[in-house]
């Protein structure tokens, strides 16, 4: 669990390069700046983990590239202790940006070994959202509704209705929305039946998945 000069240095230019591709959002520049995004690959790519791209990780998913995490964070607009659903916790670098941002995040994973791995690397980082759970991303987490923010790190062909209806009044969802190629979809709910809506180009991201059981 090594962090050294070098790896802050590393960070320091990452942030950079996501500054100069259009991130404007201070706190989140300074979120990837201070986690080390190499602890969540496996050591044998470290040399990977400060470049701006996705890698594959466990269980056929990957650790998304740093500018998408940059990019759905500062739609986010987070503020300190806000309640952010997070569907897809994967590698947990998204988890933990949102955590760094001051965000209390209750985080699903329909994946169980991502679930464990994550579950276990968190706390060793010192990082601590207030809930991960192992289960399916599309029912959202009724128990802890409504949110302040929802952020899906995975491409859905559709808005979950349940996700949408655990949203606050005024609250934001952020979701890839595509089959093969996604694009950014901004969600912004008015009053109690009207959503705004806004889109922000194309990304790229794995299904998420429905569990049909």
């Amino acid at each position: 669990m090594k962090d050294t000069n070098k790896h802050q240095g590393l960070r320091n230019q990452l942030a950079k390069v996501l500054e100069d591709k259009g991130i404007t959002d201070k706190n989140v520049l300074e979120a990837i700046k201070k986690i080390p995004r190499h602890l969540f690959l496996n050591s044998s790519f470290e040399d990977f983990a400060y470049q701006d791209k996705a890698f594959p990780i466990a269980a056929g998913q990957t650790i998304s590239q740093p500018y998408t995490v940059a990019f759905q964070s500062q739609l986010l607009e987070v503020k300190k202790d806000q309640k952010i659903l997070e569907i897809g916790t994967g590698s947990g670098y998204q988890t933990a940006v949102l955590c760094l941002l001051g965000a209390k995040v209750y985080s699903v994973e329909r994946q169980n070994e991502l679930f464990k791995t994550t579950s276990l690397l968190l706390p060793k980082l010192g990082i601590r959202p207030k809930h991960l759970s192992f289960g399916d991303g599309y029912k959202g987490l009724p128990n802890y509704a409504p949110f302040d923010s929802i952020i899906v790190t995975a491409g859905a062909p559709i808005i979950p209705k349940a996700l949408m209806a655990q949203l606050k009044v005024g609250g934001r969802l952020v979701i890839p929305l595509g089959e093969n190629e996604q694009v950014m979809t901004l969600l912004i709910r008015k009053n109690e039946t009207q959503f705004e809506k806004h889109e922000f180009g194309d990304f790229r991201f794995v299904p998420l998945l429905e569990n049909k059981t």
